[in-house]
């Protein structure tokens, strides 16, 4: 049954790719200051532990969003929300385009948090409902590729932006917030896909919405999705730092191409592994971002320029496989009138895994140094991978055993590659009565 609005506008399919541009955008402007951080403290002559202070801002707005805001599109609708959050990035475009100082720069960052964690639960949801009903896998698979891809761009466009470009301070924002203001434009176009709820007012009550039956399935995977995502901060806080001052590598780009070579192969790795069962995909994610961050490690005692980027690589194809997998394997398990609750859910934990083992770092390093920083954080996020590979495999095989003493019975979550056992995997999980967290 469809719950879209039937009103004059875009046809279903123009709007789902148009949503998933607009969640790539705003992860491209997310990453887009990061060539920059350079150039501001150069000029402004902050301190280390201002940047990370800068850092800390977007990631506590963000997740504030997503705790509060990020489950309002289930009662009040996607448009509506979408549309807010887009007002809310463009204000903060204009900050970064008209900052002159500290103060400015972590109010752009706030609000750009603010909208882009607004914004996650009613876009993720929104391709959800959109996706065609015969490719069921689609929308997890733009959900867990657009961020990564909007991340990679983001870094790259910016640093070459910032290295060849004019003004190169305000270049990127300007066409951000161009591209934004037309999307906001277009937002009354899109069909309303939510079915509607009542409470309201409780849903910004700040809580995990994670429907009772999903649980025990979302706090196994949920330590996946923490630690492949403190991956992708372990090389956006510490990466372009790393190619600097311990692999001599100067330019604004430098710190762009290190991010880019670890969200793009992750985004390739998405692409490659979208038909495969999706506790495999995480399976293979954790042995390649081990594999990454261990050659990453020997790159950098050794130096070496070029086995460090290919540890990048092989750890970001890591990054996009376990992220495929695990949303792969929670996300069609939510009714209409529950998945933007559980989108922000799975996205507070991923960017509690982004911000917050970064934040530490960006810390450490001011004490420690860079070097012992680098070894520590990438030994922790090692140990924390076997961690969820191993509950994972234990939450498989009580499943197995399930199945043996239950003949006929099917193990819980979507692990099958045909159309038909997803949806019968998510059927068994939708009682009609859901309770929140």
């Amino acid at each position: 049954m469809s719950h879209t609005s039937r009103r004059p506008g875009l046809s279903r399919g123009s709007s789902f790719w148009l949503i998933a541009t607009v969640q790539c955008l705003l992860l491209f402007a997310s990453s887009a200051p990061s060539p920059l951080y350079g150039v501001y403290q150069a000029e402004w002559r902050f301190s280390a532990g201002m940047l990370t202070a800068i850092f800390a801002m977007y990631a506590i707005a963000l997740l504030v969003a997503l705790l509060m805001v990020g489950k309002l599109s289930d009662h009040i609708g996607r448009r509506k929300v979408l549309g807010a959050a887009l007002v809310v990035e463009v204000v903060s475009m204009l900050l970064f385009i008209t900052a002159d100082g500290v103060g400015p720069l972590l109010a752009a960052r706030a609000a750009q948090g603010l909208a882009t964690g607004a914004a996650t639960g009613a876009t993720s949801s929104a391709l959800l409902d959109l996706q065609p009903p015969n490719r069921p896998r689609l929308g997890p698979l733009v959900n867990s590729l657009a961020p990564i891809v909007g991340l990679a761009l983001g870094a790259l466009g910016s640093g070459l932006l910032v290295q060849y470009a004019p003004a190169p301070k305000t270049m990127v924002y300007a066409l951000l917030l161009v591209g934004f203001a037309l999307a906001a434009l277009v937002v009354p176009l899109l069909p309303e896909t939510s079915p509607g709820r009542p409470g309201t007012a409780a849903s910004l009550v700040p809580r995990m919405a994670v429907p009772r039956r999903i649980r025990p399935l979302f706090l196994t995977v949920a330590p996946s999705l923490f630690a492949v995502w403190a991956v992708g901060g372990l090389y956006m806080s510490v990466g372009p730092s790393i190619a600097a001052r311990t692999l001599h590598l100067g330019g604004h780009l430098v710190g762009g191409l290190v991010i880019f070579a670890q969200t793009g192969s992750g985004a390739l790795g998405s692409l490659l592994r979208r038909n495969q069962p999706p506790r495999r995909t995480m399976a293979l994610g954790f042995v390649a971002f081990l594999v990454g961050i261990g050659t990453t490690l020997g790159a950098l005692a050794l130096p070496s320029t070029a086995l460090f980027f290919v540890g990048i690589v092989i750890a970001g194809y890591g990054f996009g496989t376990g992220f495929l997998g695990a949303f792969q394997t929670i996300a069609p398990l939510a009714q209409p009138d529950e998945r933007a609750g559980l989108m922000a859910s799975m996205y507070v934990v991923c960017y509690l895994g982004f911000s917050v083992p970064a934040v530490i770092a960006g810390l450490a390093v001011q004490k420690f140094g860079l070097g012992p920083t680098t070894t520590v954080y990438s030994v922790s996020v090692m140990v924390l991978a076997v961690a969820a590979c191993a509950g994972l495999l234990v939450q498989e095989r009580r499943e197995k055993g399930a199945a043996t003493e239950v003949p006929g019975t099917v193990p819980s979550g979507p692990r099958h590659t045909r159309p038909t056992a997803r949806a019968t995997d998510a059927d068994r999980h939708r009682p009609p009565e859901t309770h929140h967290a």
